[in-house]
């Protein structure tokens, strides 16, 4: 395949890994899937998009890539794709809870419903405790393994999603601390990556945003705007044994985002 023909040149950093990422045909979830088969680990894919799930496998490999259909809201599913992983592979290295769905934005909290906050919360918090759940499960007895959530900018700050969004990234930085002080003992870290606005279909699509609208997404590193490979290298490195001290770790891709405001102080953009 073109694509491991670069493990050539670059040696592979998780080789003889099992990943299984949620979430994973389409998106930052199918970029992590790339790079984890191209730097040599086994992937499960688990998403409901059996076609395009199917497709992302294609294009790494079979010897690389599998996929499995897994509804993150059940947990039967979830169930399934570790088992599934885990039978195929007979072990799992590296669980990824990167399902999400965001709602259409009302930025009054009056016309948001109890059934559209509920369903977001299902999937991106929800999902992400029973992947974490299962995924350790199968971890404890090995006494090893790396389980990622995938946050957002909406993790740290308010005001720049909808309120279900915002709540269900609070919710996994605080899932992952305290799982993280469990998992400890057994030797399973767990850590969060929180990326700023990724320029991808599903961002643009929510944002309703044209390619001006997308360079004019406020930067704070003049120019340099987050893609979906940036994230995916992010979670290489928590997946792999390089992060082996890190753990209760919510990484934020932001470019500095989180730790400023831009239109007051001394280095305002306003002036």
């Amino acid at each position: 395949m073109a694509g491991h023909s670069r493990l050539a040149l670059v040696k592979p950093r998780l080789q003889g890994k099992v990943a299984l990422i949620t979430g994973g045909a389409r998106g930052i979830g199918a970029c992590m899937a790339r790079l984890f088969g191209r730097h040599g680990a086994k992937v499960v894919i688990a998403n409901i998009r059996d076609q395009q799930g199917q497709a992302i496998c294609n294009d790494i490999g079979s010897r690389y890539a599998s996929y499995v259909y897994c509804d993150a809201t059940k947990e039967s599913d979830i169930e399934t794709a570790v088992n599934t992983a885990t039978s195929k592979h007979e072990k799992l290295d590296i669980m990824v809870n990167n399902a999400l769905i965001i709602d259409e934005p009302k930025p009054s909290i009056l016309n948001n419903e109890t059934s559209e906050f509920e369903s977001v919360l299902r999937v991106n918090l929800i999902g992400s405790f029973l992947g974490t759940k299962h995924a350790a499960k199968v971890m404890i007895p090995e006494r090893k393994g790396s389980i990622i959530m995938v946050g957002s900018v909406s993790s740290h700050v308010g005001g720049v999603a909808t309120h279900a969004y915002t709540s269900s990234k609070h919710g996994l930085v605080g899932l992952t601390k305290n799982v993280a002080v469990e998992l400890g003992k057994f030797l399973i870290r767990v850590n969060c990556v929180s990326p700023y606005f990724v320029t991808n279909v599903a961002a643009v699509d929510h944002f309703k945003l044209d390619d001006e609208g997308c360079s004019s997404v406020y930067s704070n590193l003049e120019g340099v705007y987050l893609q979906e490979e940036d994230v995916a290298q992010a979670a290489l490195y928590l997946a792999n044994d390089e992060s082996k001290y890190i753990s209760g770790h919510n990484l934020a891709l932001d470019e500095g985002f989180t730790s400023i405001n831009p239109s007051f102080g001394l280095f305002s953009k306003s002036k």
